[in-house]
């Protein structure tokens, strides 16, 4: 007795149009462009569930920085305190610039702190993309993490830092007081402001890697302005027939709000008097427009990371 074997019918083939817009093709066969830029809202909760992962690179390229060097992470606070220094010989007893400006060592390394913080990540964002190629092209993430994990590296630096500072702090005599609390603000603003900029100089240093190479000059020229060695207050008063122009952009520096809402938090000496007017507001506002700003501006060019 012979057996009948029921082989499926095939299925039916679907005509190929020449001239069929390829978009619409991929369309109708659930097709998506590979590396595709997501929404922005999609990019943000992809860059929020990869959070772990941020802290995660952020604290291993902090252990790793120093690991070379036989003083390991003690160089971490070292650094800093090496260029107070040589800032405090220079300024402070050559250029006469501590005169008049009370708890001037406190004054000064404050300064070098805070602005490190920023200085530091924005160097580090130049490279954030194109020092990491390898994992930006074996490994699928929101690129975004990148600059975001090395401004938290610098953060965590910071903080580690802050104890030498409070050790300086209170050897000059600088009591502890409640105002101490507004530090946490302040840096909080200090690490939303240096994350947007960190993006923005890493697209631009993805796409000309010259600019890590430029940084440097201008990072140092706005340290100049930055009265991180000088007081800005006392510079302003001193000369009140200074072009407005000049003053607004003393003013309302973003490094300078940040060091001075710093210095007014940690150093008693230093007045609310010696604030640019709405300070807050001020510090709220560079936060905002770097930190949404460079988001948005990273986010336009996710597609492009890691190609050509």
């Amino acid at each position: 007795m012979s057996q009948v074997l029921d082989t499926p019918s095939p299925a039916p083939a679907v005509p190929y149009d020449d001239h069929a817009d390829p978009a619409e093709l991929a369309a109708r066969h659930g097709l998506t462009v590979s590396g595709a830029r997501p929404t922005l809202s999609a990019y943000v909760r992809q860059l929020w569930a990869r959070r772990h992962f941020i802290t995660a690179f952020a604290t291993a390229k902090l252990t790793a920085q120093y690991s070379q060097a036989k003083l390991g992470q003690v160089w971490q606070v070292a650094t800093p305190l090496l260029n107070a220094a040589v800032y405090y010989f220079i300024f402070g007893v050559l250029m006469g610039t501590s005169r008049g400006v009370p708890d001037y060592v406190p004054f000064l390394v404050t300064g070098v702190f805070v602005w490190t913080f920023t200085q530091s990540s924005i160097m580090a964002g130049t490279r954030a993309i194109s020092g990491s190629l390898g994992l930006v092209r074996a490994l699928h993430f929101p690129r975004a993490a990148l600059p975001v994990s090395y401004a938290l590296q610098q953060l965590q630096q910071l903080l580690f830092s802050m104890a030498a500072l409070v050790v300086i702090l209170l050897c000059f005599g600088v009591p502890v007081g409640v105002s101490w609390l507004l530090a946490v603000p302040t840096l909080a603003l200090q690490f939303v402001f240096n994350a947007g900029v960190a993006m923005i100089v890493a697209r631009l240093g993805a796409r000309t890697p010259d600019i890590a190479q430029l940084m440097p000059f201008l990072l140092r020229t706005w340290m100049y302005v930055s009265g991180v060695m000088w007081s800005i207050d006392r510079v302003l008063s001193g000369h009140p027939d200074m072009p407005r122009v000049v003053l607004l952009a003393l003013q309302c520096n973003p490094a300078a709000v940040y060091i001075d809402l710093m210095r007014f938090a940690l150093i008693d000496s230093f007045h609310a008097s010696q604030l640019p007017h709405h300070v807050w507001a001020l510090a709220v506002g560079w936060a905002l427009l770097a930190g949404v700003g460079g988001f948005i501006y990273f986010w336009k060019a996710e597609e492009t990371y890691g190609r050509g």
